[in-house]
């Protein structure tokens, strides 16, 4: 399936986004984002951002003070998902102009929107700035 969740976290270990693409419990889910927040937080920028966890390969990027973490099968390309969060933050700079976690914050369902619009089903879809930005402010003109 390739991406199994999405993750946005700050340096506090608080959750701003979770996106899941396979289902798991309520109380799955949290034990899950709290053994993976720990497990990446305390790791140094001279580590590598791959980290094995359960039957997961977590691949992150930390940009400012949010952590953006992607649980991708064991088979999964790891350098092709750490473009695929680069894209993401680089969509949400365009969107939000330099994007910081207040925005996340405020505008929680537009960034989910935008996952969404990258995402399907745990595939990535699309990969262009423009096209993934396009729905969202068609939407807004028409409000």
């Amino acid at each position: 399936m390739g991406i199994r969740f999405v993750l946005l976290v700050n340096k506090q270990g608080q959750t701003r986004l979770a996106q899941y693409y396979e289902h798991l419990s309520i109380d799955q889910r949290t034990a899950l984002e709290g053994e993976i927040v720990r497990k990446c937080l305390v790791r140094t920028d001279q580590q590598c951002s791959f980290v094995e966890h359960r039957n997961y390969k977590v691949v992150y990027r930390r940009y400012a003070s949010l952590f953006f973490l992607v649980g991708v099968d064991n088979e999964e390309n790891e350098l092709a998902i750490l473009e695929f969060i680069h894209l993401l933050v680089e969509t949400l700079d365009r969107y939000f102009g330099n994007v910081c976690e207040l925005d996340i914050m405020i505008h929680l369902e537009k960034v989910h929107f935008i996952v969404e619009e990258m995402v399907v089903n745990g595939c990535i879809v699309e990969t262009n700035k423009s096209n993934i930005l396009m729905p969202i402010q068609l939407m807004e003109k028409a409000a």
